[in-house]
């Protein structure tokens, strides 16, 4: 297991930070598509790629499927295990299976979805949220990357066709979902576990903050003559600290761009991109309703306006109790929550899922410093061949 990922180490990888930048439509994303179908082909498995670009390996076809897998981009200077970890770990417990000569009572598939962390058109889970419908196509295909190139434009200059974009019938043979996943956080250091059961996932949103004001000369244009947006911006980001910390939520601004960007330019505008979490969805609301309106005030102070849009809000999710506690028992396993957003938590809404974890170490994730044990690692093959064992 960890050869696969030793195999795909150096795809996407930056030689300076370490860290992994496979964007979807990528020339990384497209040789990890390469390896996936390899990996589809060496074992016998019936390869199929969706209109969205969600890869698929079948063991077997029909109904009620038992779905594994995860995905295989990253976030900007994302960390080896995120993603990659659920689909080698896939793929091992399906080699296990078979070795033993194990007869699936069910198609087994293992997945890697596509764009699952939303780091090119900033909408996560992409893939599987186009899968499910809960994503309309003709928003999907308009996003812009950074470079003002459409998701449309990307797939056709990829040989896909943006039309084939949408709910999918594959997912109707689906009887349950099960993604393993390095976890993102403590509780399993804490716990002293190497695997665990999620048993929720936090709800959670990602904001486009424009804050807009006037250009200027920086040296000529004395301060009170000013309409600049970055001191509401600054103010902004420590108002969403404070809320957060007094409500025990998560609120991140890991994204800027400024325009005109001059170093000798007053800004006309500051673009900034929260990303916010919390227990429940009234938690969430109250969080970043506070935080536009203390932004709002503080444009208005400093003559400058504020836009606000939204570009994706997910709910909470609370993971099938019968398939989460069946396998806690296989397992014998801890039971965790998480504030990180998954393709198993978009997939809930239509088909029982559940999450196993692995341990982290660090708890550091989208980051070059990710980490798990090899030994952990291998348990969690372990947890995840007898979960499909037992299922299937």
């Amino acid at each position: 297991m960890i050869e696969s990922l030793d195999a795909i180490a150096g795809v996407g990888r930056d030689p300076g930070t370490g860290g992994y930048r496979r964007h979807v439509w990528g020339d990384a994303d497209m040789l990890l598509r390469e390896w996936f179908a390899s990996e589809a082909t060496a074992r016998g498995m019936d390869l199929v790629e969706d209109g969205n670009g969600n890869q698929l390996a079948w063991w077997g076809s029909g109904p009620d499927a038992l779905l594994l897998g995860s995905h295989l981009d990253s976030v900007p200077d994302g960390g080896a295990y995120d993603g990659p970890l659920g689909i080698v770990s896939s793929f091992a417990a399906v080699d296990r299976l078979s070795a033993e000569g194990f007869e699936p009572s069910r198609p087994i598939a293992v997945a890697s979805f596509a764009d699952e962390e939303g780091a090119r058109f900033g909408i996560a889970c992409a893939g599987s949220q186009l899968t499910t419908g809960a994503l309309v196509p003709a928003r999907a295909l308009a996003q812009k990357d950074r470079d003002g190139v459409t998701m449309a434009e990307a797939m056709a200059a990829r040989g896909r066709d943006p039309r084939a974009v949408g709910r999918t019938s594959w997912l109707a043979d689906v009887g349950a979902f099960v993604e393993l996943h390095v976890e993102q956080g403590r509780s399993l250091v804490h716990s002293g576990a190497p695997v665990g059961v999620a048993s929720a996932i936090w709800p959670h949103g990602r904001w486009r903050l424009d804050f807009c004001g006037e250009a200027n000369h920086a040296g000529a244009t004395r301060m009170e003559d000013r309409r600049d947006p970055m001191p509401a911006y600054a103010t902004t980001v420590l108002a969403a600290r404070r809320l957060a910390i007094e409500t025990g939520a998560r609120a991140t601004f890991g994204r800027i761009e400024v325009e005109p960007g001059g170093t000798n330019a007053i800004p006309s505008r500051v673009s900034a991109w929260l990303d916010a979490r919390a227990g429940d969805e009234k938690d969430l609301s109250r969080l970043v309703t506070d935080l536009v309106t203390e932004a709002r005030a503080a444009a208005a102070a400093d003559g400058t306006a504020l836009h606000l849009v939204t570009e994706s809000v997910s709910p909470a999710v609370r993971f099938d109790g019968p398939l989460r506690d069946r396998i806690a028992a296989t397992l014998d396993a801890p039971v965790l929550a998480t504030g990180a957003g998954h393709d198993a938590g978009v997939l809930s809404a239509q088909v029982p899922t559940a999450m196993l974890f692995v341990r982290n170490p660090t708890g550091v994730s989208h980051s070059p410093e990710e980490h798990a044990e090899d030994d952990d690692c291998a348990a969690g093959v372990t947890a995840l061949t007898e979960v499909v064992r037992d299922l299937a």
